[in-house]
């Protein structure tokens, strides 16, 4: 894959105080084309955790579904719903499993449960990087300037919300790969939000 084919994105995920807000644009590129103004980068994994995803499409809808599945399985094994830490322990050999022949797709994992709202970054290769914020993606140089000027930690979800919007205003402005707005979901111990902003 040359790098001019590389898909890109821009991806965001933030710790507040009531919860986590993640974050993707809607533009799917190969390359210099854009093949679609309406890509989906950010789901719904549990009521309770989510993912957000930059890379090849298809890879992150299989690799989501793949761990939907796990995350219903171990709630029917355990009586309980999965953790935030054990849905991204569970990618992460999921995605070392497939090392010789990876997904193309950074993937940060983000939620509420009992130990409160967090967030992970894995690469393809199934590295589990726990932080408060996160970008990742062809716009995450931009985005990722923006967060480490802002954040702070025991922002509320409004503050939290201004400032993604802001970082993905800043990389969609600049990143060619990265556009036509941003769903963002945002996830409480009341359960998963999400909202689709036209940029």
């Amino acid at each position: 894959m040359s790098e001019a084919a590389i898909p890109g994105a821009t991806t965001i995920g933030i710790v507040c105080k009531e919860g986590v807000i993640l974050a993707s644009e809607k533009r799917v590129s190969y390359g210099y084309m854009v093949m679609s103004k309406t890509g989906k980068k950010t789901f719904r994994i549990t009521d309770r955790v989510g993912a957000a995803c930059a890379g090849l499409v298809a890879d992150m809808q299989m690799l989501v579904r793949e761990i939907e599945a796990n995350a219903k399985l171990y709630e029917l094994d355990h009586g309980r719903k999965i953790s935030v830490r054990a849905t991204a322990k569970t990618m992460s050999t999921i995605l070392f499993q497939r090392r010789y022949f990876p997904y193309i797709t950074q993937t940060i994992i983000g939620g509420m449960d009992d130990e409160g709202a967090s967030v992970y970054i894995l690469d393809p290769l199934g590295s589990v990087i726990p932080d408060k914020f996160a970008a990742v993606g062809s716009g995450a140089e931009i985005a990722i300037g923006i967060l480490e000027a802002a954040y702070k930690d025991g922002m509320d979800l409004e503050e939290g919300r201004e400032l993604t919007i802001r970082a993905m205003k800043s990389a969609l402005a600049r990143d060619t790969a990265s556009g036509n707005g941003v769903d963002i979901l945002t996830i409480t111990a009341d359960g998963a939000k999400e909202e689709t902003i036209p940029l």
